[in-house]
């Protein structure tokens, strides 16, 4: 077919109308994917105005992460309907993006939240605190099971949610407070996941409303139990009866260096009078 020499554009000329490298239209001509309307003896490449809206429709399907060859297979078989197809298969894995890094934001806003607490943490400080119900995923273990196997069933628990990985997820352990007042402060009896929006599922755990006694605990944990001598001797001191589980949060692992800088929020219900 005769072409108007007026009317050809240069590769350059063509790849600044729709803001591209040269490159990509030389290595879309390579793979055959796009080819130039004309090629002189010398090499040179020129195009048209009017491949222009099927150049556009390549780019447009390239961002979309479409491969060379499905487009291949579409610039082949063009129609509305295959068309439409492929928008209908784009829209919704876009609209699948959209919502797993919507989860990922707000699991990065808990985080955030929970870190907050670091800038102002007396760790020497007791409070009495009213605390929502709050939704947990918990995991039984006991003190027969070794960190390794815990951490196993932490992570393949977190497997069960994706869209967060460790994003704003904040772990703990519970320890029951009747083992506390026998001075047993080993007889840890679950892990627990703090996990934004959590489905109900079989590991689905509420942990109640009401007062909570909460303090703090810079240092590793073999250090803990020193921590628990010092908080049943407040409690004795201001006359309080705890209950329930001693819920143990790690809120600072992906900021410390060391376990003498791991600070764990204790906090424990206090039995209050009808």
């Amino acid at each position: 077919m005769p072409h108007n020499q007026n009317k050809l554009l240069t590769i350059g000329q063509f790849a600044a109308i729709h803001q591209v490298n040269k490159k990509t239209l030389m290595w879309y001509d390579e793979v055959g994917l796009f080819k130039p309307a004309v090629v002189r003896e010398n090499g040179y490449r020129y195009y048209t105005c009017q491949q222009s809206s099927v150049f556009e429709t390549i780019l447009m399907l390239r961002e979309l992460n479409v491969s060379i060859a499905d487009i291949k297979t579409f610039l082949c078989n063009r129609s509305a309907d295959s068309f439409q197809t492929v928008l209908t298969e784009k829209t919704k894995e876009i609209d699948n993006a959209i919502q797993h890094l919507a989860q990922i934001k707000r699991a990065l806003l808990h985080q955030t939240k929970a870190l907050e607490t670091l800038k102002n943490i007396d760790l020497s400080e007791y409070s009495i605190t009213e605390c929502p119900e709050q939704k947990l995923v918990l995991l039984k273990t006991s003190r027969e099971l070794s960190l390794e196997q815990e951490a196993e069933m932490v992570f393949a628990e977190v497997h069960h949610h994706q869209a967060y990985r460790m994003y704003g997820i904040l772990y703990g352990s519970l320890l029951p407070v009747a083992s506390l007042y026998q001075r047993d402060f080993t007889n840890y009896c679950g892990v627990f996941l703090q996990v934004p929006e959590v489905e109900n599922s079989v590991n689905t755990y509420l942990r109640p409303a009401g007062t909570y006694l909460r303090t703090y605990f810079q240092g590793s944990w073999d250090k803990l139990p020193q921590k628990y001598e010092e908080i049943l001797d407040y409690v004795s001191r201001h006359q309080l009866t705890l209950q329930d589980y001693a819920y143990e949060t790690g809120i600072n692992e992906f900021t410390s260096s060391s376990m003498d800088d791991y600070i764990t929020k204790i906090e424990i219900p206090i039995r209050t009078n009808p």
